[in-house]
């Protein structure tokens, strides 16, 4: 016997304690750390968005073709050409992404090595050379920018890769009114740096952050912000439900 038919019910569940029917998870073959030299494998489920190639996973925020340069397996920002985004749209979600700031440091605060990841085009992990740079809180590198600071600063050098792995939950609206808002976890460079907060709206500057109903997916979306951040591995997987 490999399970129980007998025992008592799981609360707000349709198993059973150790139920013999409940399905068991399907198999995923696990990924490999990156190196600063080389970029690691993507888990055997995920939706490759960038593998150093070429960006035909991806699309300019303004509809047309993305101005970005490919150069030596990175996607490296073209300042003054805009923000890119993915043609695939993406609810809940584990993202991961590798980028670095320009080796050599120009600027301070918010003018050194800036740039963002948006999960559905609205909620921003904030990308920025945080390295020995003094700016804001809630806009340092991997704040969720305008709402949450991170917990620790986990920069490393500028020119080196920097990694986030991001645990995306979306909200979910009825009409036009909010039924649960949206929530983030954050690892950056293999340290927490946010552990399941709760969004209190869309990613705005200078202004209070609240939600507008919008649907259930969205891009994902990479920004220019006048620096050439590069970016390498960037790879996505679509969570669902313990018995989806």
């Amino acid at each position: 016997m490999c399970g129980h038919d007998e025992t008592l019910m799981l609360p707000n569940s349709k198993w059973r304690v150790h139920d013999e029917k409940r399905p068991l998870p399907r198999i995923v073959t696990p990924g490999t750390c990156s190196t600063q030299d080389k970029p690691g494998r993507p888990p055997s489920d995920a939706i490759i968005l960038f593998d150093g190639k070429d960006t035909s996973k991806w699309i300019g925020c303004d509809g047309g073709p993305v101005r970005w340069k490919v150069e030596n397996g990175a996607l490296i920002v073209e300042p003054g050409t805009g923000d890119i985004q993915t043609k695939q749209h993406f609810g809940d979600c584990q993202l991961h992404i590798e980028w670095a700031v320009p080796v050599e440091v120009k600027g301070k605060g918010q003018g050194r090595g800036n740039s963002g990841v948006f999960l559905m085009g609205r909620y921003e992990v904030q990308i920025l050379d945080g390295y020995n740079n003094i700016t804001y809180a809630d806009g340092m590198t991997a704040a969720i920018y305008g709402q949450y600071p991170p917990l620790v600063n986990a920069c490393r050098k500028p020119g080196e890769w920097q990694t986030y792995d991001i645990f995306f939950v979306a909200p979910r609206f009825e009409g036009e009114k909010l039924i649960s808002p949206a929530y983030m976890t954050v690892v950056h460079n293999g340290v927490l740096v946010h552990h399941h907060v709760e969004l209190l709206g869309q990613t705005v500057h200078r202004r209070l952050p609240s939600y507008k109903p919008h649907p259930p997916k969205g891009p994902v979306r990479l920004q220019d912000h006048g620096s050439p951040v590069r970016f390498r591995n960037i790879w996505i997987r679509e969570l669902k439900g313990y018995d989806e």
